[in-house]
């Protein structure tokens, strides 16, 4: 790979009137800068990342990615990422957006293809709407046919790039304005509808959005010695919670309210009290096969709902950890799930503290 894409994400963003930057809003359940991360990660494109900012980014776990202080207008932003990159023997530079997360991997392998035979490329889409603007005080019509709205990712030779880019003092809004500036070609493909500019709150609400919901339910008895498992992690307790698996009542729960919303049937049909290859498998390796299901089907978690139902241990000292452990294993926010306790007044097998219940409900959202 001889690739190298730069998301620029150093923009105040003043039209979008928050005190969080835009490209760091949760969008989607995760940052908005991260999608286009995600996506130019997973195009297997890219021997590397650079994403420009003037705000420290952390939790970026992939070694090629990097972070680097961006400029006060974007074509500066551009100029110290092409600065850094300029003696890593890349061949071509992909500059993106950081506010466009709603590009597809089809369009970067479709900019990827043309560059074989072209120094820049960029995509671009036309528009149905009458268009004027004015001059003199006077409004005047154009001809819409001759419009071109250009994207991003724009991709180029890097040599060529640097040069125009290196010499440039004047404002530019995009690097294809530094090649038509200079009278160089530019090849313009076709671009996609959904990768629009997000400007102003407004533009977070532009996808259709489903949404599906689900709940799950769960209980164990609890038997000595054995470990207790509960939302994916060891708690210290007298007990364990009894079952074909390690017994873990929350993820288990988790689990039926995931495939409740996507409507695939439950746990059981999954993983069978009576495969051998199950006995004592942890609930984070059950788990995991439903989250890649999810994600390869386009869903994302909104929030997860749960009641634990139990005399003890008491939710209040353990919430935090589970919470914690919850995140990762669902790759969302802290903030996206709540994690209640409820005990049941003493009744039953579940009030004399020989068993474990839980419910949770999980709302996802479906980007059409």
């Amino acid at each position: 790979m001889t690739n190298c894409f730069i998301l620029l994400a150093a923009g105040k963003g003043k039209r979008f009137k928050s005190n969080n930057p835009k490209q760091f809003t949760n969008y989607i359940n995760k940052p908005l800068f991260m999608h286009s991360v995600d996506k130019a990660l997973e195009s297997r494109l890219f021997k590397s990342i650079i994403i420009v900012s003037n705000i420290p980014i952390k939790n970026i776990r992939n070694k090629s990615v990097k972070v680097i202080k961006g400029g006060k207008e974007r074509y500066q932003s551009t100029q110290k990422a092409l600065n850094f990159i300029k003696n890593r023997k890349f061949k071509n530079v992909f500059i993106h957006d950081a506010a466009r997360p709603n590009f597809s991997i089809k369009l970067l392998k479709k900019l990827n293809a043309n560059l074989k035979k072209n120094n820049a490329v960029v995509p671009f889409i036309k528009t149905d709407d009458s268009t004027k603007y004015v001059k003199n005080n006077k409004i005047h019509n154009l001809n819409r046919d001759n419009l071109l709205f250009t994207q991003t990712p724009q991709c180029f030779d890097l040599k060529s790039l640097y040069k125009l880019s290196n010499s440039n003092k004047n404002i530019v809004t995009d690097e294809a304005s530094l090649f038509l500036n200079n009278n160089k070609k530019i090849k313009f493909i076709k671009g996609e509808e959904n990768n629009f500019k997000i400007t102003t709150k407004s533009d977070l609400r532009k996808l259709n959005v489903k949404n599906f919901y689900g709940i799950g339910f769960d209980i164990h008895k609890l038997i000595k010695g054995k470990k207790l498992y509960l939302g994916g992690i060891k708690i210290p307790f007298h007990s364990g919670l009894q079952g074909h698996s390690d017994g873990d009542v929350i993820l288990h729960a988790i689990i039926d309210g995931l495939l409740g919303a996507m409507r695939k049937k439950d746990i059981g049909t999954l993983y069978p009290s009576n495969k051998v290859k199950l006995k004592n498998i942890r609930s984070p390796n059950m788990l995991s096969p439903i989250m890649k299901t999810l994600n390869k089907e386009g869903y994302f978690i909104n929030n997860v709902d749960i009641n634990l139902i139990c005399e003890k241990p008491k939710v209040s000292i353990i919430r935090k950890k589970i919470i914690t452990s919850l995140s990762n294993l669902l790759s969302i926010n802290k903030d996206q799930i709540n994690l209640k306790g409820k005990t049941v007044e003493k009744i039953g097998l579940i009030g004399k503290e020989k068993a474990i219940a839980c419910e949770a409900i999980v709302a996802l959202n479906y980007y059409a």
